[in-house]
C-alpha cells in the first residue's frame, strides 16, 4: 500500500499539490477505493491503463489528466468516482467537511457560480453527513438548473435538502426566481 506519506512523496515527484484537482483524476484512472491510499495493484493497473512506466511519463500525462476535467462524460464519472473515494470507510454517507472540500474542488472546474452558497448553506443549515442521492443530484441541479433559478420546478423530484437551498437563495436574496443578483459580490 501506498499510504498518505507516500502519496506525499508522489505529488512531490510529479510537482503537484496534494490537493490538485489531477490527483482525484489519477485516482480515478487507479480505481482507488479510499482517498489518500493506492493498493499495488491500483498503482500498477492505473499507469499501465495510462501507459506510464516512468516518473517523467506520469508528468507529461498531467496535461491530459487536467483536460479530462472538461469532458462532460468524464467529469460526471469523476464527480460520480468522488464520493465513494472521499468517504470514510465502512460510512453510506460522506461528511460534510469532506463533501464541501470536494464539491469546491470539482466546481471550482466547472466554475458553478452557486457552489460557495451551498457549501454555505450546508454548514448553516444541515451540517450532517451527505447521502449519495443528495451528491449525485447535486450535480443535475448544477448542470440543469442556471444559476438564476429560472428553470428549477419546485415540483420537480430534488432531494429535499436542495428544495431547501432554493429557498435559501431566495429568502437571503442571493437569488430571486428568474433574476440573479451580483453573486460575485455575496461570495
Amino acid at each position: 500500500m501506498i499510504l498518505a506519506d507516500g502519496i506525499s512523496l508522489l505529488c512531490n515527484d510529479m510537482q503537484v499539490d496534494p490537493q490538485d484537482i489531477v490527483m482525484l483524476v489519477l485516482s480515478w484512472h487507479m480505481k482507488a477505493a479510499t482517498m489518500c491510499e493506492f493498493s499495488k495493484q491500483e498503482f500498477i493497473g492505473g499507469l499501465q491503463s495510462l501507459g506510464i512506466d516512468s516518473l517523467e511519463k506520469l508528468r507529461e500525462k498531467l496535461p491530459f489528466m487536467r483536460s479530462e476535467m472538461k469532458d462532460e462524460h468524464k467529469f460526471r464519472e469523476i464527480y460520480n468516482f468522488a464520493f465513494s473515494w472521499a468517504k470514510e470507510k465502512g460510512q453510506k454517507s460522506l461528511a460534510l467537511d469532506t463533501a464541501i472540500g470536494m464539491w469546491q474542488l470539482l466546481f471550482a472546474e466547472k466554475e458553478w457560480p452557486l457552489v460557495e452558497h451551498w457549501c454555505q448553506f450546508l454548514q448553516a443549515r444541515h451540517n450532517k453527513a451527505i447521502s449519495r442521492d443528495t451528491w449525485s443530484q447535486l450535480l443535475e441541479f448544477a448542470r440543469n438548473v442556471d444559476p438564476a433559478l429560472s428553470n428549477y420546478d419546485a415540483e420537480g423530484a430534488w432531494p429535499y435538502l436542495i428544495d431547501e437551498f432554493v429557498e435559501y437563495l431566495t429568502e437571503n436574496s442571493i437569488v430571486q426566481i428568474g433574476q440573479m443578483s451580483d453573486w460575485s459580490q455575496k461570495c
